[in-house]
């Protein structure tokens, strides 16, 4: 299983005096069981980007595949597509509009086919996978806190069972115990299924923890794409932009800069640990 980006454009508005272009030439890959994050400033073209990973925006120009096909080739199954490639909004209020929490997230797999029972039976699964509370399987869904809401809307995709799941700003506006949860559930969900992620976010420390590659997009155009280290030790040019590396990878060459031999690659607080013991043990020595 693969989603692939070949040259894609995509322009708001053509021909009139609001044209403007979202996306300039992107062409990426990503295969298989990938978590993958996705970068940038306001306007960079990241919600446009995983707009086009499920066939919801077509593009003005370029080829979107997924395992191999063109999903705008007449004929093609968007439906299937979208039940394989599930998008989480920034907002999970738009994604949900049943009465109860257990009935909206058995919308997905009924409309797929699936019996009552069996719909019940995926949705109960998906919400134990996000760690919702099963005493609340029946409160309505407009009357959960923020993080509650997060955890229905990715369960309702969850329950058809996707290949990629693609999370826009999953963590907006949580307190950091919440952000936290999701996330690990997130990626506890991907460890377990096998599932591909692309996480979109704006905290770096969210995605040097939990992504094995990561995206950055600039106005429109794709600038960086690599792991967490090698996209942040591009830090100077990540200000240019208007973002930043993660609080720690500043730590760690300040230190450096004060002749403390630590690894400045470091992302995570673990490895800035680690690295800070072995540079200490060493001067000790």
């Amino acid at each position: 299983m693969s989603i692939k980006l070949e040259n894609v454009t995509y322009t708001y508005s053509p021909g009139t005096a609001y044209e403007m272009h979202a996306l300039k030439d992107v062409s990426l890959e990503i295969p298989q069981g990938q978590f993958m994050g996705v970068i940038g400033h306001t306007g960079s073209g990241k919600s446009t980007l995983i707009q086009h990973l499920n066939g919801l925006i077509r593009p003005t120009s370029g080829v979107v595949s997924y395992n191999g096909e063109d999903i705008w080739k007449e004929g093609y199954p968007l439906r299937n597509l979208r039940s394989k490639v599930g998008l989480v909004f920034q907002y999970p209020e738009h994604q949900l509009f049943e009465t109860d929490v257990l009935t909206d997230v058995c919308f997905g797999p009924k409309n797929l086919g699936a019996s009552q029972e069996e719909a019940e039976e995926k949705a109960r699964m998906a919400l134990a996978h996000v760690g919702f509370p099963e005493k609340s399987y029946k409160s309505s869904p407009f009357e959960l806190s923020g993080g509650q809401k997060r955890r229905v809307a990715i369960a309702g995709v969850l329950a058809m069972e996707p290949e990629v799941l693609i999370l826009d700003e999953p963590t907006a506006g949580l307190d950091p115990r919440g952000r936290d949860e999701i996330l690990d559930q997130i990626a506890m969900l991907h460890e377990e299924r096998k599932i591909s992620v692309v996480l979109v976010s704006h905290s770096m420390e969210d995605i040097a923890k939990y992504v094995e590659r990561m995206i950055v997009m600039n106005k429109g155009e794709k600038a960086f794409d690599g792991t967490p280290k090698e996209v942040f030790s591009h830090y100077k040019e990540l200000e240019s932009m208007g973002l930043a590396a993660p609080q720690i990878t500043y730590i760690m060459h300040d230190l450096q800069a004060k002749g403390l031999p630590v690894d400045t690659n470091a992302t995570t607080i673990e490895e800035a640990k680690r690295s800070i013991l072995r540079a200490l043990e060493k001067q000790i020595l």
